[in-house]
Protein backbone atom coordinates (compact mmCIF):
# COMPACT_ATOMS: atom_id res chain seq x y z
CA UNK A 1 0.00 0.00 0.00
CA UNK A 2 1.25 3.78 -0.50
CA UNK A 3 0.72 5.91 1.82
CA UNK A 4 0.88 9.48 1.22
CA UNK A 5 0.52 12.53 3.02
CA UNK A 6 -1.50 15.59 1.70
CA UNK A 7 -2.87 18.93 3.05
CA UNK A 8 -6.29 20.64 2.15
CA UNK A 9 -6.55 21.22 -1.31
CA UNK A 10 -3.67 18.72 -2.12
CA UNK A 11 -4.48 16.59 -4.69
CA UNK A 12 -2.77 12.59 -6.12
CA UNK A 13 -3.17 11.17 -9.40
CA UNK A 14 -4.02 7.74 -10.10
CA UNK A 15 -2.54 7.31 -13.59
CA UNK A 16 -3.88 10.09 -16.49
CA UNK A 17 -7.49 9.44 -15.41
CA UNK A 18 -7.92 9.83 -11.77
CA UNK A 19 -7.69 12.97 -9.58
CA UNK A 20 -8.15 12.33 -5.69
CA UNK A 21 -8.37 15.56 -3.94
CA UNK A 22 -8.25 16.42 -0.05
CA UNK A 23 -11.66 18.66 0.21
CA UNK A 24 -11.46 19.52 3.99
CA UNK A 25 -10.67 17.58 7.38
CA UNK A 26 -12.75 18.05 10.46
CA UNK A 27 -11.51 16.01 13.72
CA UNK A 28 -11.29 12.22 12.48
CA UNK A 29 -12.83 12.65 8.97
CA UNK A 30 -11.63 13.72 5.94
CA UNK A 31 -13.49 14.44 2.51
CA UNK A 32 -12.30 13.66 -0.38
CA UNK A 33 -13.16 14.49 -4.07
CA UNK A 34 -12.71 12.41 -7.03
CA UNK A 35 -12.52 13.28 -10.20
CA UNK A 36 -12.32 10.50 -12.98
CA UNK A 37 -13.82 9.72 -16.13
CA UNK A 38 -17.41 8.26 -16.38
CA UNK A 39 -16.67 4.75 -17.41
CA UNK A 40 -13.97 4.59 -14.16
CA UNK A 41 -16.57 3.26 -11.42
CA UNK A 42 -15.81 5.31 -7.98
CA UNK A 43 -17.81 3.73 -4.90
CA UNK A 44 -16.84 3.93 -1.32
CA UNK A 45 -15.58 0.33 -0.27
CA UNK A 46 -18.82 -1.15 1.67
CA UNK A 47 -20.81 -0.05 -1.43
CA UNK A 48 -18.29 -2.00 -3.94
CA UNK A 49 -18.27 -4.97 -1.43
CA UNK A 50 -22.11 -5.19 -1.65
CA UNK A 51 -21.87 -4.99 -5.36
CA UNK A 52 -19.81 -7.48 -5.29
CA UNK A 53 -21.91 -10.07 -2.95
CA UNK A 54 -24.68 -9.28 -5.50
CA UNK A 55 -22.53 -10.58 -8.36
CA UNK A 56 -21.40 -13.46 -6.55
CA UNK A 57 -24.96 -14.18 -5.30
CA UNK A 58 -26.16 -13.56 -9.47
CA UNK A 59 -23.13 -15.70 -11.19
CA UNK A 60 -23.98 -18.60 -8.61
CA UNK A 61 -28.21 -18.50 -9.73
CA UNK A 62 -26.82 -18.68 -12.85
CA UNK A 63 -24.17 -21.52 -12.23
CA UNK A 64 -27.17 -23.64 -10.71
CA UNK A 65 -30.06 -22.52 -13.36
CA UNK A 66 -26.86 -23.68 -16.37
CA UNK A 67 -26.58 -26.97 -14.02
CA UNK A 68 -30.66 -27.90 -14.18
CA UNK A 69 -30.74 -27.28 -17.96
CA UNK A 70 -27.63 -29.65 -18.58
CA UNK A 71 -29.79 -32.21 -16.19
CA UNK A 72 -32.84 -31.39 -18.27
CA UNK A 73 -31.70 -31.92 -21.56
CA UNK A 74 -30.77 -35.68 -21.48
CA UNK A 75 -34.30 -35.85 -20.50
CA UNK A 76 -35.59 -34.37 -23.88
CA UNK A 77 -32.95 -36.30 -25.89
CA UNK A 78 -34.33 -39.36 -24.56
CA UNK A 79 -37.77 -38.35 -25.41
CA UNK A 80 -37.49 -38.46 -29.24
CA UNK A 81 -35.88 -41.74 -29.01
CA UNK A 82 -38.89 -42.94 -27.19
CA UNK A 83 -40.73 -41.32 -30.16
CA UNK A 84 -39.22 -43.31 -32.59
CA UNK A 85 -39.26 -46.32 -30.72
CA UNK A 86 -42.85 -45.72 -31.03
CA UNK A 87 -43.10 -45.32 -34.96
CA UNK A 88 -41.66 -49.03 -35.47
CA UNK A 89 -44.58 -50.49 -33.47
CA UNK A 90 -47.29 -48.04 -35.46
CA UNK A 91 -46.22 -49.31 -38.97
CA UNK A 92 -46.13 -53.28 -37.79
CA UNK A 93 -49.76 -52.36 -36.46
CA UNK A 94 -50.58 -51.20 -39.80
CA UNK A 95 -49.12 -54.09 -42.12
CA UNK A 96 -51.28 -56.90 -39.67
Amino acid sequence: MLVLSRQRDESIMIGDEVKITIVDIRGNKVRLGITAAKEIPVHRMEIYEAIQREKAEKAAEAEKAAEAEKEAEPEKEAEPEKELEKEPKKEAQKQR
